[in-house]
């Protein structure tokens, strides 16, 4: 992100006038506040001086009524200025660095230089099929969306007259494929895991189907043993920069309370007691946040060291192939669907928002469930020919 350097202080309702770290100089106005963010007019130049006019100009167009509109604001000045001003602290981390992602790496090469009120919808078009040409039509779609989403606040702001991303198709996105483990690839899966530091994690992962953030964000104070009973309060997520925040969990439903099946509360103390070896191993070395899951200094654990050192090689073990570790909470609704388990419970077990999300997510599954309803209705209703 661009650095503010030096702010020059100035009288109110003059604007302020500062560098930044690339060397140019910026002059701002604020035009208004909204919901304790402020709008502001940028102008830029070589010099302070320059921009010193510039924002003198603007001043006096002001004074006269005229409105003040960022109208030579590019594509890419205006982007990263929502980043910073709206989007910043209004969203999860893990959103947040993909939002700059997409930005910084697929829409600002492009259309950065564009100026922001001459955009147009073909010039997105054109992105899009370009990106789409080269496989990336997951990417395509993210782009869309925030476009979409930043052009909505430069249309609030007066910045210009209409979203021209509403003029533009964002490619349909099929639904990535899952590999839900069958019950004897998950017996052998959590065999495989017996000895793993993780054992536990894997053992959540497969009969209650929580998330990996969720899985990595629990802690102690979350789980109650004694009455088998486990709280998703939060996910862990980690940011941009390295650091890592313990953040809300995904919707509002995924805030549940699930009870665990006997062989996740055993495993469960196992954990505990092996952790509390770990902790008195490490000594003054120990961090403790009161996490589940840890490294063996009591550290998160990243999800890349999750898969390079423990899942991977579980899976290699076990001889079943390459999956996401995502897909053990497939395996775990499919598991239970498949025995007959109603589906509004593993809605609730999963924390989907709405029932239709689990039915539409694993309708290869509702749909012999269904046929097995019809012909247990033939065999109420007709016993006798399904003695034949």
């Amino acid at each position: 992100m661009t650095r503010r350097r030096g702010r020059q202080t100035r009288a109110r309702g003059e604007g302020s006038i500062f560098q930044q770290k690339d060397g140019r100089w910026v002059g701002e106005i604020v035009l208004t506040w909204e919901n304790g963010r402020k709008r502001v007019r940028r102008v830029y130049g070589k010099t302070q001086a320059e921009v010193r006019d510039a924002l003198v100009e603007l001043l006096h167009q002001r004074q006269q009524g005229l409105r003040i509109e960022a109208s030579r604001e590019t594509v890419g000045e205006f982007l990263t200025h929502w980043l910073e001003d709206t989007v910043a602290g209004s969203v999860k981390p893990k959103t947040y660095k993909s939002y700059c992602d997409i930005v910084k790496l697929h829409l600002i090469p492009d259309l950065g230089s564009v100026q922001l009120t001459k955009l147009t919808p073909q010039q997105l078009q054109h992105l899009y099929r370009k990106k789409q040409e080269a496989g990336l039509t997951r990417t395509v779609a993210l782009m869309h969306a925030v476009m979409h989403k930043a052009l909505s606040q430069a249309v609030k702001w007066g910045l210009v007259a209409r979203n021209v991303a509403e003029a533009v198709e964002s490619p349909k996105v099929q639904r990535q494929e899952f590999r839900a483990l069958t019950p004897e690839e998950a017996r052998r899966f959590l065999a495989a895991a017996a000895q793993d530091r993780l054992y536990a994690l894997y053992v959540l992962a497969v009969t209650c189907g929580l998330r990996q953030g969720e899985l990595l964000g629990l802690k102690w104070d979350d789980v109650n043993l004694e009455q088998g009973m486990l709280t998703v309060h939060r996910q862990l997520q980690w940011q941009q920069k390295g650091g890592f925040v313990l953040a809300e969990p995904k919707s509002a439903r995924s805030r549940r309370t699930i009870s665990l099946p006997a062989v996740a509360v055993t495993a469960l103390k196992k954990h505990r007691k092996q952790q509390v070896a770990e902790q008195l191993a490490a000594g003054e070395a120990w961090y403790d946040y009161g996490l589940v899951f840890t490294t063996e200094a009591g550290t998160p654990v990243h999800p890349s060291n999750l898969r390079n050192r423990s899942f991977d090689r579980v899976l290699e073990k076990a001889g079943l192939p390459h999956i996401r570790f995502h897909d053990l909470r497939h395996t775990c609704a499919t598991l239970l669907l498949a025995a007959g388990e109603n589906p509004k419970a593993i809605q609730q077990l999963l924390g989907h928002s709405r029932i239709n999300v689990t039915l539409d997510t694993y309708s290869h599954v509702t749909t012999d469930m269904m046929a097995k309803t019809a012909s247990r209705m033939d065999a109420i209703l007709y016993p006798e020919q399904d003695k034949h």
